[in-house]
């Protein structure tokens, strides 16, 4: 086989073999096939686009392209969360200890943020004490004994999707749905979850802006799980405004643990009891999604749920202190209120530039080798359709430094107030199963 064969075979619109997409990243993986001629391989694929066989096999490739976890020793079926990214995206934090407490085992490899705010482990971080640096062998053994575990990224899962991904991200072919879809799911399938629930956001901060889109990729990932013989669902969600109220590493742990006491933002909760659902429906310990509901509010009514998070922070070396005691979680300097200048209704809040105005304060890295500070964020006091009065609070804004003046105009820019009033937004758009 030779490269240049293979994209011009993707080029003029013809599919491609396991074979010769085995060929392309085992090649590319081990440094045969060069930066350039990959690059070609994707535009071409970003026009002509991937018959579900063809994105089955480049996400199987990419799968068997570094080290694939075994999970066989944790009982019960494994359910892995993921979600497409977003704004205030808390929900990982509340749905381990959630699921966990009625009994599913929740055995989550996790990654560090590049963006708005942290990745899980970050927020996790904020916890004092809290640590994934644990072996694999206890990793299995805390999620047998407590149903959940979070360890680090191992750094040879999926090194084909890493090199692509980042030959991608400089040639304006990442958003392409089998690219996309191969990509994620490789991860997924790669960390040793039987079934999988997608989390697919739509809207001003999700990677999908468009609905029709999100569609698109959710039904594609979708079908690729039910290929590979993993159980898959997908919840569409909406993303034009952040999901909650605190936007920050620290923040979303206090939120986090309001939700699970039953006191959390009512989007949050819905999101996290609708996901919730389907990954104990899936883990077949509820034979339907209702039954499934009412196991995980139950559980947050009794306490389980908040009791199996202090486990879990215990268990990894956390200080589970902080659920009873938030204010030992990481601390700002300073407050500042972004105050209404008329009265009305909130008609939009952009979801992506209230991220940027959390990352300018420190909670999330422009870089990877930027320093998060765990204590700074936001914390939205109006969610779209709310009535907001001239001088009240918008925005709390927690800050290590007084110079918030470029995050004031960010947030002035990024919140819109309507005379009128407003609709609340959908926040469940489609269930694809």
């Amino acid at each position: 086989m030779r490269m240049v064969d293979l994209i011009a075979k993707k080029r003029d619109g013809y599919a491609l073999t396991n074979e010769e997409i085995q060929f392309i990243i085992n090649g590319y993986t081990n440094g045969d096939i060069p930066d350039y001629q990959m690059s070609a391989f994707a535009m071409a694929v970003f026009f002509q686009g991937m018959t579900e066989e063809e994105t089955t096999a480049l996400t199987m490739a990419m799968v068997h392209s570094g080290d694939v976890i075994d999970l066989s020793k944790i009982n019960g079926i494994k359910v892995d969360k993921h979600s497409t990214g977003g704004v205030g995206d808390t929900t990982t934090l509340v749905l381990g200890p959630l699921v966990a407490s009625v009994g599913v085992p929740v055995a989550k490899m996790s990654g560090r943020g590049l963006g708005h705010t942290g990745g899980t482990i970050d927020k996790l971080e904020s916890v004092p004490g809290f640590h994934v640096e644990i072996d694999n062998d206890e990793f299995i053994q805390l999620v047998n004994k407590n149903k959940i575990a979070v360890i680090g990224q191992t750094g040879n899962l999926t090194p084909a999707d890493k090199k692509l991904y980042a030959l991608r991200d400089v040639t304006a072919t990442v958003n392409s749905i089998p690219l996309i879809a191969s990509s994620i799911m490789s991860k997924k399938i790669a960390a040793g979850a039987d079934a999988i629930v997608l989390d697919v956001k739509t809207g001003a901060g999700a990677f999908m802006k468009e609905l029709d889109g999100a569609k698109q990729l959710a039904k594609a990932m979708v079908e690729i799980g039910k290929r590979v013989g993993r159980k898959t669902m997908a919840i569409i969600s909406d993303m034009s405004q952040p999901l909650g109220y605190a936007i920050g590493n620290a923040l979303e742990v206090k939120e986090a643990i309001d939700t699970l006491k039953g006191q959390g933002p009512d989007d949050l909760e819905e999101l996290c009891l609708t996901l919730g659902s389907h990954m104990v429906y899936l883990a077949e310990k509820a034979s339907s999604l209702e039954e499934a509901r009412a196991m995980l509010e139950k559980a947050i009514r009794d306490g389980d749920a908040l009791e199996t998070f202090k486990t879990f922070l215990r268990a990894q070396g956390g200080d589970a202190s902080v659920v009873d005691d938030p204010s030992k979680l990481p601390q700002a300097k300073y407050q500042f209120e972004l105050e209404a200048s008329e009265d009305g209704y909130v008609e939009e809040i952009v979801a992506d530039e209230v991220g940027t105005a959390a990352m300018l304060l420190g909670a999330g890295r422009a870089t990877k080798e930027s320093t998060i500070d765990l204590a700074v964020g936001l914390v939205l006091r109006k969610k779209v359709g709310d009535e907001v009065k001239k001088g009240e609070s918008l925005v709390t804004i927690y800050s290590n430094t007084e110079h918030v003046d470029e995050v004031k105009q960010k947030l002035i820019n990024s919140i819109r107030i309507s005379p009128n009033r407003v609709t609340r937004p959908t926040l469940i758009y489609d269930k694809i199963s």
